[in-house]
């Protein structure tokens, strides 16, 4: 039986730190008062240089480091990103590129902060179908060059970076499973206009009076969006859970979508996990889009909080509606 391993994690953050401080002086909100709201300290942005392709070469190339693989192994790479380097040319094809991987296959994914998980779905499936072996994959988001900073709601919230995973098909008989046990994927395109760029796409071409109107610029409804996340999320992690007869005690570690601290403080009181089983790096890093959950999870691997054997449980949500679940055991 062929099954989907995870066998190596990485991560970028840009060298720029932006603290609370920083943004109160161009939004007008205290520093203590972001950090309440958010539960964000501090975010990394991009340097003027950095696009999401640098980003997304740099943690795929930690992964394949941590793996013990070079890029010559690789078959596929399947990059989720909201924020490419351009409308086209996938980015994932700059990154496969720079690697210096064999001419493979390389694709973006566009599923808003869930396009990890959607892009992890994909691998799976097509590692069980033996149409690859080992599979790139990676969530990588400039956020910062979205953002209207008269604008609050997301201003004080997204950062940049990326993260990646490594996951290799292996022919595994035995009776105790490692690997992906499954990816569940969601989406209600009712709520399609919670979070969005609306201006740049064939619906309202980017133009001077678009530009004008800031219409380039990243719109949240967070109140509404977050609300139904956190339903939708919860019940598809009960269903996972209930699918596989796992209990909360049996769960190692929780990562999620890194959206907000309290929205992952919520969901783990939920769930009956504490703190310490519950991966977190908002404080740090802020809402880094798809980027958040593999980042959180390469820094619970390497923080030494996953352990061989360790079930993880993954969730994910963001604009579309989209969300996700899985899991994995370590």
């Amino acid at each position: 039986m062929i099954r989907s391993r995870l066998i190596g994690t990485g991560s970028y953050l840009p060298s720029r730190v932006v603290t609370n401080e920083e943004l109160a002086g161009i939004t007008g909100v205290s520093p203590a008062s972001i950090e309440r709201l958010t539960g964000i300290r501090t975010r990394r942005w991009a340097a003027e240089y950095e696009a999401s392709s640098d980003m997304a070469i740099a943690a795929g190339r930690q992964a394949l480091e941590a793996a013990g693989c070079a890029p010559s192994s690789v078959d596929a790479i399947i990059l989720s990103t909201t924020s490419p380097d351009m409308a086209f040319p996938s980015t994932a094809c700059a990154v496969q590129r720079a690697l210096g991987c064999k001419q493979i296959g390389a694709f973006d994914v566009s599923a808003s902060c869930s396009g990890f998980l959607y892009a992890l779905s994909m691998a799976q499936a097509m590692i069980q179908n033996t149409q690859v072996r080992t599979c790139l994959v990676i969530g990588s988001e400039v956020k910062s060059r979205s953002l209207d900073y008269q604008d609050k709601a997301t201003t004080l919230l997204f950062g940049d970076g990326a993260g990646a995973v490594l996951v290799r098909g292996e022919d595994d008989r035995s009776p105790e499973w490692r690997g992906i046990l499954s990816v569940k994927l969601y989406a209600d395109g009712a709520y399609h206009g919670l979070i969005r760029v609306p201006s740049g796409g064939s619906r309202m071409p980017l133009t001077s009076e678009t530009f004008r109107a800031k219409g380039h610029a990243l719109r949240m409804r967070g109140a509404p969006l977050f609300r139904l996340a956190v339903r939708r999320v919860e019940h598809a992690v009960q269903e996972i859970l209930k699918e596989f007869g796992v209990r909360s005690e049996d769960i190692g570690q929780v990562v999620l979508h890194q959206a907000n601290g309290r929205i992952l403080s919520h969901i783990a009181g939920r769930l009956g996990v504490g703190r310490d089983r519950l991966a977190s790096v908002i404080e740090r890093y802020g809402n880094t889009s798809s980027a958040s959950l593999p980042i959180a999870l390469d820094d619970a691997v390497r923080s030494g909080n996953v352990s061989p054997g360790d079930l993880l449980l993954l969730g994910s949500f963001g604009g579309g509606l989209t969300w996700a679940t899985s899991l994995v055991r370590w």
